[in-house]
């Protein structure tokens, strides 16, 4: 089953409100643990002991961060087990006048919200036992998706962490050709991931 999060997006609305849509979305999902929540779906098929939390460039950032958000606040009854980022938008040490439209309110590149791997602390507390994270040869935020894997594995995390490489495609290519060979085969990897422990 798949929950899919539809959350405020600029220009209309700046940064945090994505982070704050998402987390009121995920608690709504979770209020259907004890089976007596709004949606009969969710009650009667949704497995609160086997959840991913997934996303697709800010996508997958907001993951994460959601992903951390569980580790401060909780999320009784709900068993994190995994976490796919696909071509993470993250930041990098230097400047990014979007973000500076995007999200004014952001420290910028010292913002964990932005630029977790910067912060092994939190990344040591993830509270998933694995972690996929897929990029692009060329795709202009690989080496972000490079630098979260190599920030992820010396945090003390000490859980299972995989980044996978599409050579020759770019920035969510999946999504906009995914009947092409290589977003089939990158889907397989993902299927593959979700399915087994």
């Amino acid at each position: 089953m798949a929950v899919s999060i539809q959350y405020r997006k600029f220009p209309e609305h700046h940064l945090p409100v994505a982070y704050h849509d998402s987390w009121a979305a995920i608690q709504w999902v979770a209020s259907h643990v004890n089976g007596n929540g709004p949606e009969a779906w969710l009650n009667d098929h949704a497995d609160f002991q086997r959840v991913f939390l997934a996303g697709d460039s800010a996508g997958a950032n907001i993951a994460h961060n959601m992903v951390v958000k569980v580790e401060d606040d909780g999320l009784p009854g709900v068993r994190i087990v995994g976490m796919n980022l696909m071509h993470p938008f993250f930041v990098n040490n230097e400047p990014d006048k979007l973000m500076q439209y995007i999200f004014p309110s952001s420290s910028g590149c010292n913002d964990p919200l932005l630029n977790p791997a910067i912060y092994p602390e939190k990344l040591a507390k993830l509270v998933c036992s694995k972690v996929l994270i897929c990029v692009s040869e060329k795709d202009w935020m690989r080496d972000r998706g490079w630098t979260y894997c190599k920030a992820l594995r010396k945090s003390g995390w000490g859980s299972s962490v995989e980044i996978v490489e599409i050579e020759g495609e770019s920035h969510v290519f999946h999504l906009l050709k995914p009947e092409g060979e290589n977003a089939v085969d990158l889907m397989n990897r993902v299927a593959s991931f979700l399915t087994h422990e």
